[in-house]
């Protein structure tokens, strides 16, 4: 995507000016940032909107991985990073980010829209374990991912296999027959 088709607010327009067009009908809201109306909204778009949030040490996860690759409709109100290279570096930039330790693997990533988002398979295992523990609506986000990719739910089952102990895997085993059966309906 061409930058000069995302806003984001304080670059060339102010935020009252970008209101103001999106009242107008000139721009629509696009996660952090806005897009011409007559554009179309797409993984790299909704990327671009992130790249002040997430610094280049670090990878969209989860629910914000989701959001980009096109589950949901609106991005998730606290978005979600991990680590993606092999140093640590400073956390702390937004009470709207939660930073996760673990390391993404080279080939657990993907570049979209000057950002790096885990894969589809990735997010969803992350969103699998993560729905396991009480709280959180990262089962919504794994059931709109999965309505996506619907062959997300027969590659998960393997990495379910090969996993014999980690916390959450009996629960995690439950709702992959669940969503199994959610794909075929």
């Amino acid at each position: 995507m061409h930058p000069a088709l995302f806003y984001l607010p304080g670059e060339r327009l102010s935020l009252p000016e970008l209101g103001a067009a999106r009242l107008d009908g000139v721009v629509f809201e696009v996660g952090e940032g806005f897009m011409p109306a007559d554009t179309v909204e797409g993984a790299d778009a909704r990327a671009t909107s992130l790249r002040d949030l997430i610094p280049a040490h670090l990878a969209a996860c989860g629910p914000t991985a989701a959001w980009i690759h096109g589950a949901g409709d609106a991005p998730p109100q606290i978005h979600h990073v991990r680590r993606a290279g092999p140093t640590r570096g400073r956390v702390g930039f937004s009470p709207r980010v939660v930073y996760h330790e673990r390391r993404a693997a080279p080939e657990e990533l993907l570049s979209i829209g000057g950002i790096e988002v885990t894969t589809p398979l990735a997010t969803a295992e992350d969103l699998l374990f993560a729905a396991t523990k009480a709280g959180g609506d990262e089962e919504s986000w794994l059931r709109a991912l999965v309505l996506l990719s619907p062959e997300l739910v027969d590659a998960l089952r393997p990495m379910l296999a090969a996993t014999v102990r980690r916390p959450g895997r009996r629960r995690a085993v439950q709702m992959i027959s669940e969503l199994a059966t959610l794909r075929t309906s």
